[in-house]
Order: C-alpha cells, then sequence, then structure tokens
C-alpha cells in the first residue's frame, strides 16, 4: 500500500515562502500522477496542483498560478510544492495525493491514496 508523508507546513506572514515536501513509499512512484490539494476551514478540499509521471506536465488553479510550482524528483519518490508571494487566502490543510489509474488531473476521486495534510497558515 502506498503512504505519502507531508511535511514543511507552518506558520508565515504574507509575501512570504513556503515549500511543501512529500515523500511517498513505494516501487511504482514514477507511475504516479501526484497532486497537491487543500481544504480550509469551513470549505470543501480543493485542487492545488498536479505533475505528470514523468514531471513534464504541470496544472494549477488559476489563484495560485504564477506563484506556486510543483516538482517531483523520482529518485526520491518526493513531490515538492513550491508556494511563493503567500496569502492569506492561502491558509489551509495541505494534502498531497497520488493517482495510480492517470484519472483527469484535478479530479479528487481519482487519488488512491492521501497524506495525513500539513497545516499551512499565512498571517496579514
Amino acid at each position: 500500500q502506498v503512504q505519502l508523508v507531508e511535511s514543511g507546513g507552518g506558520l508565515v506572514q504574507a509575501g512570504s515562502s513556503l515549500r511543501l515536501s512529500c515523500a511517498a513509499s513505494g516501487r511504482t512512484f514514477s507511475s504516479y500522477v501526484m497532486g497537491w490539494f487543500r481544504q480550509a476551514p469551513g470549505k470543501e478540499r480543493e485542487f492545488v496542483a498536479a505533475i505528470s509521471r514523468s514531471g513534464g506536465s504541470t496544472y494549477y488553479t488559476d489563484s495560485v498560478k504564477g506563484r506556486f510550482v510543483i516538482s517531483r524528483d523520482n529518485a526520491k519518490n518526493t513531490v515538492y510544492l513550491q508556494m511563493n508571494s503567500l496569502k492569506p487566502e492561502d491558509t489551509a490543510v495541505y494534502y498531497c495525493a497520488a493517482d495510480p489509474k492517470s484519472t483527469f488531473y484535478s479530479y479528487i476521486a481519482g487519488y488512491d491514496y492521501w497524506g495525513q495534510g500539513t497545516q499551512v497558515t499565512v498571517s496579514s
């Protein structure tokens, strides 16, 4: 069974940066589409970013385009989310997820494996 562990969250001021990491188990990591989702208090979990198996294609929700960068290192079984110019609206629990079946990149039900989440809080 695939296990995902996020790290790197914290409390920062608006305009600063954080880099989240997600370490994955398994020998088939390179066959997974990887995504980042977030959930703010009182809101549904939403898509943030995704990256293709080889890392050649990336996808972002409109609100983070130009500020966030998703990347992966298949040799380390790790996916990253570099978050720049953070805003209070980015405050949420951030989850990484894996889609072994190559479902549409932003379709939450297509992701079979989820991490426990890491809290990101951006103060104004």
